[in-house]
């Protein structure tokens, strides 16, 4: 309001801010609050619109497809857009757009996005039967524009991303969605409380599911999860995938049942097998008593590995017999135990590079990767945030007994314009930090990581060799973890000679006696 003259206050520009506040108001509210009024606002906006267009152009029956696109251009122009058609494709209507009705305070609140989704989806399935509108570029995500895909056709649209409408003959597929989502929770939860003194320890898990990316997620756990496949996560770190795991065992017949996790990279190589596989007395110095592993303590239910991806080649093999033959040896034993668990394996790393590279076995891969599990990275979740933001304020309230119940708006605008290399797990982290620091009930400073920021890219010659190195940098790291410290190993994994490792040694101040411990 400072930025500009009270005197050049426009009807229009009154009706932005009043929106703007709007959602920032409905944000604070958390939960789904935001999205159903934006919903309803549309459903019945859009209804208003397109039969002020038929009385106007005495339109009786279903509208074709030009009087469609006629009535949705001219509808976003004379609110302060400039839509223009793009094409009309066999089953696709094509429209791009350089200015946003709502005025560049819409970065603030992509959200609104939805609002022209709903309207255009509406309009189109009332008289088509069916519409998926795909939003491929959005001033709000500052793309520079917006690219707006009306698909008519549900068989043609059906491996496109988007949202669906259909006319009420129709089955609602939102709804459908919010019931999965529901009972995948309830599931969750009752596992959860069913653990003794686990609601002493932290709150019970809660997915939080509201972009199209993590729904798509959700549904394919309601698929996998009542099968015996073995499942393989991937995903950045700190993106969840222990989550959807805990998802997995909780909607499947083993939900009453044990669900064990355990982060193979946080043990020492030569105690991975004991860890899985137990160990029998006497089987090594210090080993007094039998020792149960982690595949008989989750007998009858389900294994979580996470970082799968560093188990040392002696543990890979021990794993790949339980998956083939359902059966396994304690370390030092002579009996073989028969196994009845469940792999959910996950790495934040490509497996099919470390097989390529012979550090991982591939007739292990192919044992795991059976049914394969991406979940996006949090910077692929925007319309996850805001829900995100209020689930962890109320989660930390609990913990430090804060009052604070909303982020300002500034705030929440740093929140959607970073972008969070950490994803979930640097979220967390970043409000816990603020919040302590935090005196009222509205979170107005944000203590971000500056130096996790990318940088603007005005060199790109410096920019590509800074992003190389980096990533030469942790590939040789990874290479000395592996080989241990073995230099010659390392050089034939890179291709590289011995005085060029050495070099490299040198040039990233990397000690490779540290990595033969």
């Amino acid at each position: 309001m400072n930025e500009r003259d009270f005197s050049q206050i426009s009807p229009v520009f009154f009706l932005q801010t009043f929106i703007m506040e709007l959602m920032h108001a409905c944000e604070q509210e958390g939960g789904g609050y935001c999205e159903s009024l934006i919903e309803r606002i549309a459903k019945s906006a859009g209804q208003y619109f397109e039969q002020t267009y038929r009385d106007e152009y005495g339109k009786q029956h279903e509208l074709d497809r030009e009087s469609y696109i006629d009535l949705i251009l001219g509808l976003k122009n004379r609110i302060g857009g400039n839509f223009s058609l793009a094409s009309v494709e066999n089953s696709t209507i094509t429209v791009v757009n350089s200015r946003c009705p709502f005025g560049d305070g819409v970065t603030n609140f992509p959200e609104l996005c939805r609002m022209t989704s709903s309207v255009f989806g509406g309009i189109a399935a009332r008289n088509f039967g069916y519409a998926k509108v795909e939003i491929k570029k959005s001033i709000a995500r500052q793309d520079g524009g917006c690219e707006v895909c009306i698909h008519t056709d549900c068989g043609a649209a059906e491996d496109k991303p988007g949202l669906e409408y259909r006319r009420r003959d129709q089955p609602d597929v939102k709804a459908e969605m919010l019931a999965l989502h529901s009972l995948i929770e309830e599931r969750m939860r009752n596992v959860w409380w069913s653990k003794p003194k686990q609601h002493a320890v932290k709150p019970a898990p809660v997915i939080i599911a509201k972009s199209p990316a993590m729904q798509k997620v959700l549904q394919h756990v309601e698929v996998v999860a009542p099968t015996r496949a073995t499942v393989l996560i991937s995903g950045e770190t700190g993106v969840g995938k222990e989550l959807i795991a805990r998802a997995v065992h909780a909607m499947s017949d083993r939900g009453h049942r044990p669900f064990v996790a355990i982060n193979c990279g946080t043990i020492p190589e030569n105690l991975i097998e004991s860890a899985l596989f137990g160990h029998e007395r006497g089987a090594f110095t210090g080993a007094v008593e039998v020792h149960q592993g982690f595949f008989e303590r989750a007998e009858g239910g389900t294994l979580f590995l996470d970082e799968v991806d560093t188990l040392s080649p002696a543990a890979q093999t021990g794993l790949l017999r339980v998956l083939q033959e359902g059966e396994m040896e304690r370390v030092g034993g002579k009996h073989t135990l028969s196994v009845d668990v469940r792999i959910i394996a996950a790495s934040n790393r490509q497996l099919e590079q470390h097989v390529e590279q012979g550090l991982f076995r591939q007739d292990l891969f192919y044992r795991l990767n059976v049914v394969r599990l991406w979940i996006p990275p949090l910077a692929q979740r925007p319309e996850d945030l805001p829900h995100l933001v209020q689930l962890i304020l109320k989660r930390l309230n609990d913990k430090y007994g804060k009052n604070v119940e909303t982020v300002s708006r500034e705030v929440m605008g740093q929140i959607r314009a970073y972008h969070w290399p950490g994803n979930v797990r640097e979220l967390e982290n970043t409000l816990e930090r603020s919040v302590l620091f935090c005196k009222g009930n509205e979170l107005v400073n944000l203590e971000l990581d500056r130096k996790n920021q990318p940088d603007a890219v005005t060199d790109w010659n410096a920019f590509k060799q800074r992003t190389l190195g980096e990533a030469e940098q942790t590939f040789l790291i990874q290479a000395l973890q592996t080989h241990k410290g073995d230099i010659k190993q390392v050089a034939a994994a890179m291709a590289l000679t011995l005085r060029a490792v050495y070099g490299k040694l040198k040039k990233y101040q990397l000690d490779a006696r540290k990595y033969r411990a």
